[in-house]
């Protein structure tokens, strides 16, 4: 069996069956030299972590998930704080709330290298966790803030940890390289996608948050579709794709309408046969957005 993406890659050659990839690590790693420019150049872009951050010193940025910890834990957040969380929010609401872990999310990285090893070496599922267990966490985080007035979930947040580690140059000693072994040891030995897909509240808040958002990719040429499987194979979130891909003889249109959708674009890397792009919740069927294609 070929890998995924390799037929793309050999019509239309190795960029266009990596590009999204390509631009989703772009982004990851721009988003992790705005805040170590300070610490190794002593340019400061943004100051803090991905977790709260003061952007050209005029710019406040705030996790939402932190800002609605905090008013269950019944701290008094500042108008900063709030600005922040307001403008976090907005942009989500806009190009859906897992892109956050697609795209922002260090974690990603780490947990692209264990399911791209696992697939190299041909290493089958070894423990199934329910999908559902990310929210049921996140729900028992949000209850904890709420019972010990702290924001609970920032002691062990493994984003929070990893990239304070990243910003204060700590990521080769302490609990930093410690959480980034166990994930990573994690998602390849032990289950499949198993942070991102199943356990992260960080994960489920944002879905939540995007669930109505307004990027989407769609299967906007799914009578193209030949079935060859390679899409799921790459999705870390494959249970989106059928509904969009397979929904046209019970009415369901093309867009994938799923919060679970990280919106990576791995799909459209791979697919030979183009049936994905990147459009709205209101984009059409095939017919009408690629007329004259």
């Amino acid at each position: 069996m070929t890998r995924p993406g390799a037929n793309h890659a050999a019509q239309m050659g190795w960029f266009a069956a990596h590009k999204w990839l390509l631009a989703r690590r772009f982004v990851q790693l721009a988003f992790l030299a705005v805040f170590l420019t300070g610490p190794l150049v002593h340019v400061w872009i943004a100051k803090g972590t991905l977790a709260s951050s003061l952007t050209l010193g005029v710019l406040p940025l705030t996790d939402p998930m932190i800002a609605l910890q905090s008013v269950l834990a019944r701290h008094a957040l500042s108008l900063t704080a709030l600005t922040g969380a307001a403008i976090v929010l907005a942009v989500y609401i806009v190009v859906g709330g897992r892109a956050y872990c697609a795209w922002v999310c260090p974690i990603n990285m780490v947990t692209d290298f264990a399911a791209w090893a696992r697939a190299r070496l041909g290493i089958k599922e070894t423990i199934t966790l329910d999908r559902r267990l990310r929210y049921w966490l996140l729900a028992g985080v949000l209850a904890a803030s709420a019972a010990t007035g702290t924001i609970a979930w920032e002691f062990v947040n493994p984003v929070t940890i990893v990239h304070r580690g990243l910003v204060t140059g700590s990521i080769l000693g302490g609990s930093a390289l410690l959480v980034t072994l166990a994930l990573l040891l994690f998602d390849f030995g032990i289950a499949a996608r198993g942070w991102c897909g199943h356990l992260c509240p960080v994960g489920a808040f944002y879905g939540l948050l995007g669930a109505k958002s307004l990027v989407r990719v769609a299967a906007v040429r799914r009578d193209a579709c030949n079935n060859c499987m390679e899409c799921f194979a790459v999705c870390p979130e494959r249970q989106v794709i059928a509904p969009a891909l397979r929904g046209a003889d019970k009415g369901v249109g093309p867009v994938i309408l799923s919060g679970d959708c990280t919106n990576c674009g791995r799909c459209m890397d791979v697919c030979s046969k183009q049936v994905f792009r990147f459009g709205t919740r209101f984009t059409p069927a095939a017919t009408q957005v690629l007329k004259g294609e």
